[in-house]
């Protein structure tokens, strides 16, 4: 058993002061020794952690002992070390971003658990809508699933019309963790869709309670892993480098911080473009030095963990 644990999880509900939230919850991983991100905001949590095993069920036991996080839902990978090399404690609007003109609180897709959504998948009358952005989709999908070429969940507005003939059809959204999906299948139902379900957990708890089948490539995440397998059953690499075109599952950013870009790269060419996209990018003065895993964490001089939460309470009482 790997001695760290990734946590990943959300849960929508009304914090009447996220402010004190926010400050209280980041004291809380302080403590905990966590690193990762987390949103909060009015309408509820957000977040990706990562710590030894027993720092994470102790957060897991603290957070689900709040009578207003009563139900929530943890996704639990085993890691050999930290997945971050920060921790971040958001105060935003929404612990999505979308834009969306819903609350998932009162209305939202049917959940459907990972072995309730496997039984559905040999349902002809089934449609799977993928609801993440377009670099997380080329690196790993479910088989037959309509993706969009959106950025963010914001766009999804915008790409309706290519789904609106399936509005009679068993419409089943999905995602990373089941966030997004909470908001969209909402959308979705607004707009005139009859039946819409949702995969809860997402593509991590099914991989993780059914084995992943029919989950094609691997699973965009967003701590220095990048990507994830999920499928056990029948996988399958269906993105190419960006560079050659070979068959290649590994995901990098391209080292050029003004890009940035999210492609598919083998290993030779990650090496010999310096993990960058183009070659315009290995211009950059400021390209980021490439170690192989083309993951990179935003420098910032003398940080540690405590650092974020004195700096933002030096700030408010100016």
């Amino acid at each position: 058993m790997k001695p760290y644990r990734v946590l990943l999880y959300y849960f929508y509900t009304p914090l009447e002061n996220p402010e004190q939230f926010r400050d209280e919850h980041h004291l809380l991983c302080l403590q905990l020794n966590l690193l990762g991100r987390i949103i909060v905001a009015p309408e509820g949590l957000n977040g990706t952690v990562s710590g030894l095993a027993a720092d994470c069920e102790a957060y897991m036991r603290i957070v689900a002992s709040d009578p207003r996080f009563a139900g929530i839902d943890f996704k639990v990978e085993e890691h050999d070390t930290h997945a971050f090399q920060k921790l971040h404690v958001r105060l935003k609007e929404e612990i999505v971003n979308s834009d969306l003109p819903v609350d998932p609180r009162r209305e939202t897709g049917k959940h459907l658990e990972p072995a309730e959504f496997r039984q559905m998948l040999d349902d002809e009358d089934v449609v799977l809508v993928d609801m993440r952005s377009n670099y997380e989709h080329a690196v790993g999908r479910f088989k037959g699933a309509v993706t969009f070429d959106m950025e963010n969940l914001r766009e999804l507005p915008e790409h309706i019309h290519e789904i609106e003939h399936l509005k009679n059809k068993k419409v089943i959204t999905y995602c990373t963790g089941g966030i997004k999906c909470e908001k969209a299948s909402a959308y979705l139902l607004q707009q005139g869709f009859k039946d819409v379900y949702q995969l809860h957990g997402g593509i991590i708890k099914y991989g993780q309670e059914e084995g992943g089948q029919d989950f094609e490539g691997k699973c965009y995440v967003f701590d220095n892993r990048i990507a994830v397998d999920v499928n056990k059953v029948n996988p399958k690499v269906i993105s190419t480098c960006f560079r050659c075109g070979t068959e290649t599952a590994r995901m990098i950013n391209c080292a050029s911080p003004s890009c940035n870009n999210h492609v598919a790269m083998c290993e030779e060419c990650g090496w010999e473009h310096q993990g960058t996209c183009a070659d315009a990018c290995k211009a950059d003065p400021h390209l980021r030095a490439y170690d192989g895993t083309g993951y990179y964490s935003k420098k910032t001089e003398g940080y540690t963990p405590l650092q974020g939460y004195i700096s933002r309470k030096s700030l408010a009482l100016k």
